[in-house]
């Protein structure tokens, strides 16, 4: 059963018509096992025209990455095998690219208030969690702990004040070779309040001490190196590439497959709706509510709008849509693997469901990826790769921007023609003037301002 009818078909195409060839435009692929599934392609030519990037978009990315290359031949960067010793000598990297984040960051990247600081601001501001027990696996001497006002550490954990950052998903990881020398994978452990202890690796053993802030300066130093070497490769297979790029294209296929051009959904997804950001951004807290500075949670719970409910008006309008269904348990098998525990639904039965699964789908294109993508190119401290004592930082894939921006609220195609969703989406527009200009006001007072989720900057959905 459809809620919507079909008065209004494209061409000469009805409603059925469209969707069966749909379904054999857009075909699942599987590319890897375990991972979300894509779309059936063998190259982007192969593609569907209507998901084809344009000539003009084809274009600049082509010379985008013809003028990075360029740059850094001039900077003798581009087959460079030599390794950078120090934060200094990626200056010259920084160049042409200086902001007011890679500046502070080249002043203050040994500092323990900065490397707490990149948990709540930085490009992965997902992994803290709040402690209230310690892991079993991370044996802290109670002697050693120094918090402060000489509390104690089993007090504060009751109290909400102890944080931990956990990368057991990397334990086991092989890392990779590069110019032929091995490099070193950690997967720590790291607990914070105001000051760090932090365990390099997950199992307890003689070769894995515990580092405190009263180690050695370069012992206590080095660890933090080997932590933000290991913050890079939880981001970028996890948060960033698994968690917004791959989900995005399985929520964008199964759209395509799925949904017809008039249905609210696909209008909804296709111009990235107004929805809240809220939901799904407090459902990655896991705690941390209340921790002080942390712009993300902050500027992201300030946005809860939606346009869905304007056309879903009972619960058994939601379960009675078969298309919406479709759509969601496609998401289910294809996305999540058909695994119960990721918590993802296999359908929907409300109204409320319905408006925080669709908000968990564009916030992840949106305002999630602005979070984790649009700092690779200001933070200069991101460790890719470490080979001895010697560590590489990010440099030549992520200092130039490919994408394609459209910002926030901003919709080339004119999806709504009906005057309430048209006054709804003026009406969020004017709450994004708002919140950039609260943002802007904020950041002046700040060191590090915090722009990732400011509308100005966050596009519309996953662009490249």
């Amino acid at each position: 059963m459809r809620v919507f009818d079909d008065t209004h078909h494209l061409g000469r195409y009805s409603r059925q018509q469209e969707l069966k060839q749909r379904e054999e435009d857009y075909r699942w692929h599987v590319y890897v096992e375990g991972l979300p599934h894509c779309i059936e392609a063998k190259d982007p030519s192969s593609l569907p025209c209507e998901v084809r990037f344009s000539f003009t978009k084809t274009t600049e990315f082509a010379f985008t990455a013809s003028t990075g290359l360029t740059e850094l031949a001039l900077k003798g960067l581009t087959l460079s095998k030599k390794q950078w010793t120090s934060i200094d000598a990626i200056s010259r990297v920084f160049c042409n690219k200086r902001t007011p984040i890679s500046e502070y960051a080249q002043k203050h990247w040994k500092e323990d208030a900065f490397f707490g600081y990149q948990y709540l601001n930085g490009v992965n501001p997902i992994l803290i969690r709040r402690c209230k027990v310690l892991p079993r696996n991370f044996p802290i001497t109670v002697d050693k702990i120094f918090l402060h006002s000489h509390c104690k550490l089993t007090d504060e954990m009751q109290k909400g004040n102890i944080y931990l950052c956990d990368y057991k998903r990397l334990d086991g990881l092989e890392a990779n070779t590069i110019n032929g020398k091995k490099q070193y994978l950690m997967a720590p452990l790291v607990l914070t309040s105001f000051v760090l202890h932090l365990q390099l690796k997950q199992n307890p053993a003689d070769d894995n001490p515990i580092f405190y802030p009263t180690d050695s300066e370069y012992d206590w130093l080095m660890a933090k190196i080997f932590v933000r070497s290991a913050d890079f490769s939880e981001h970028q297979l996890n948060v960033h590439l698994l968690r917004t790029h791959l989900l995005a294209e399985v929520f964008a296929v199964s759209l395509l497959r799925n949904v017809p051009m008039i249905h609210p959904l696909y209008k909804v997804t296709a111009a990235d709706e107004p929805q809240s950001f809220g939901v799904h951004l407090f459902t990655l807290l896991n705690g941390a509510e209340d921790v002080p500075n942390y712009y993300y949670r902050d500027d992201g719970l300030k946005l809860w709008d939606g346009i869905l409910g304007h056309y879903y008006k009972s619960d058994a309008e939601v379960q009675q849509d078969t298309e919406l269904q479709k759509w969601t348990s496609d998401i289910f098998e294809h996305g999540f693997l058909s695994q119960a525990n990721t918590g993802i639904p296999q359908s929907l039965t409300t109204v409320a469901k319905m408006v925080k699964f669709v908000t968990m789908v564009i916030f992840t294109g949106s305002g999630q990826h602005s979070a984790v993508n649009t700092g690779q190119v200001r933070w200069p401290n991101l460790l890719l790769g470490l080979g001895g004592n010697y560590f590489f930082t990010q440099g030549q894939s992520s200092f130039y921007d490919c994408s394609h921006q459209v910002a926030l609220g901003q919709y080339p195609e004119d999806h709504f023609s009906e005057e309430v969703p048209c006054k709804m989406i003026q009406s969020f527009q004017g709450e994004l003037e708002v919140l950039t200009a609260v943002i802007k006001a904020r950041n002046k007072g700040l060191e590090v301002p915090y722009t990732y989720m400011d509308p100005k900057e966050v596009e519309n959905s996953v662009a490249i």
